[in-house]
């Protein structure tokens, strides 16, 4: 009784302190980073925590997100500074209007951001793939979010629910699942979720919201500085560069021994900072000194779009920091343990718990690796169940609801240039539906296969 008292206390905190955090930005207009600093001190103190371990790990928290995407952002960010006044980001957006028209671009921009999301990490899709949907968006006169949520709707799916991303793969190890089975069950429920979910959906929730680019969208949607555009070949090239170096390495990690030298090459290259940075030194290049542009004008273009990267960061970081708090106070071991209480068949009680850790801690990937923990005891127990879906339901649940404790939600907030009403109505509202979509794929499948 005791524990559950303590349990059902966390959870209180964890609703008042977002319930909170979301007045803090909407009533008060307090900066977004500032009030998630306050809502991780207000979880720290009511759960229990010693102040001095608060800030430390709030501050482990802002570092763990910014250690792996700070750098991939700012880089990000200049590469698709370069691809917009080189024009190469028209030349690709021209090319595809050509191709599919006007009316397939969404369902164009989703499949291909499912692609490109299953080598690369959610943040490293959205910065490189978000140059052409503000071009798109600019030629057609469209509203940014029509090719915005399907762009965001194929990264998340491919991020949540496909190995070798964080989550999928440790709940392959974790639950004893089949590498192979599980890919293939991902692919069979994610291409339609991402369908449904971006296209269609994304279409009825973008003629209620007025977006205009601001801050870094304004940097990479601006009309080109030269006329002499690279190719459609050399400006995807320049695109999907860091995704082929990051793509060789998972080949290289398949193949080749774990010493081999070659392997080794091929990690350090693929490490999204070095794809990053490789295609950056590209681009100087390819959309710069190819383009006529001096060293003065590509130093000048770089300062020009790293300015709004800072609040970018902040943002991001300050989720992490909040998620990490969250965390370090039990919410998540909290809801894990409500989730098994639950009398469900493996595959809606490992969803349940999986979807019930994300809302409460933010982050996808504690989500189902600790909802992998607490149902690998149920899945040895439970003969013939089929652990390569449980593993796709797991990670169904582990998209749902993304809100202000996630640090992807701050991602699409900024990059959007979204308030924070609008990215609950649009990102949150779509990430409910692609965790709903692919259950309901999962327990089809689950029927027949």
């Amino acid at each position: 009784m005791l524990a559950m008292t303590h349990d059902a206390r966390l959870l209180l905190i964890a609703t008042l302190a977002i319930a909170g955090l979301v007045v803090l930005i909407a009533r008060c207009r307090l900066p977004s980073f500032i009030a998630l600093t306050v809502a991780s001190l207000f979880v720290g103190l009511c759960s229990g925590q010693d102040a001095l371990a608060i800030t430390r790990s709030f501050a482990d928290g802002v570092g763990a997100v910014l250690g792996g995407i700070a750098l991939v952002i700012a880089l990000g960010a200049v590469l698709g500074k370069m691809l917009a006044v080189s024009g190469g980001a028209e030349r690709i957006a021209t090319t595809l209007l050509s191709a599919f028209g006007e009316r397939w671009l969404p369902w164009t921009m989703a499949l291909v951001a499912f692609v490109v999301g299953l080598p690369v990490f959610f943040g490293v899709g959205l910065v490189l793939l978000l140059p052409l949907v503000l071009t798109v968006a600019r030629q057609t006169r469209a509203p940014l979010l029509r090719f915005g949520l399907p762009l965001v709707a194929g990264l998340s799916v491919a991020h949540g629910l496909v190995p070798p991303h964080p989550g999928p793969i440790a709940a392959v190890g974790i639950l004893q699942a089949d590498m192979g089975k599980t890919i293939f069950y991902a692919l069979l429920v994610g291409v339609p979720t991402v369908l449904v979910c971006g296209p269609l959906l994304g279409a009825l929730l973008a003629r209620r919201e007025t977006v205009e680019p601001g801050g870094l969208a304004e940097q990479l949607s601006q009309a080109p500085a030269r006329h002499n555009a690279p190719s459609f070949g050399l400006a995807l090239l320049t695109v999907l560069l860091p995704v082929l170096l990051m793509l060789l390495a998972t080949v290289a990690d398949v193949a080749l021994a774990p010493g081999h030298t070659l392997r080794r090459w091929a990690d350090w290259l693929g490490d999204p900072i070095m794809a990053m940075l490789v295609a950056v030194l590209f681009s100087f290049w390819s959309c710069g000194r190819a383009r006529g542009f001096d060293r003065r004008q590509l130093g000048r273009f770089s300062e020009e779009c790293l300015a709004p990267v800072a609040a970018i960061l902040l943002v991001v970081g300050a989720g992490g920091g909040f998620s990490h708090v969250l965390i370090a106070s039990g919410v998540g071991d909290a809801v894990a343990q409500l989730a098994r209480n639950f009398g469900l068949s493996p595959l809606l009680l490992g969803w349940l718990a999986a979807a019930l850790i994300r809302v409460a801690t933010g982050s996808a990937t504690v989500a189902i690796t600790t909802a992998s923990g607490l149902l690998a005891p149920i899945a040895a127990a439970t003969p013939g169940l089929n652990r390569e879906l449980l593993v796709v339901a797991l990670g169904a649940g582990s998209l749902i609801l993304s809100h202000v404790n996630d640090g992807g939600f701050w991602l699409v907030k900024e990059y959007l240039n979204l308030s924070v009403a609008q990215t609950l109505r649009t990102w949150s509202v779509i990430e409910t539906a692609i965790s709903v979509t692919a259950l309901a794929l999962v327990l089809a499948l689950s029927l027949v296969v």
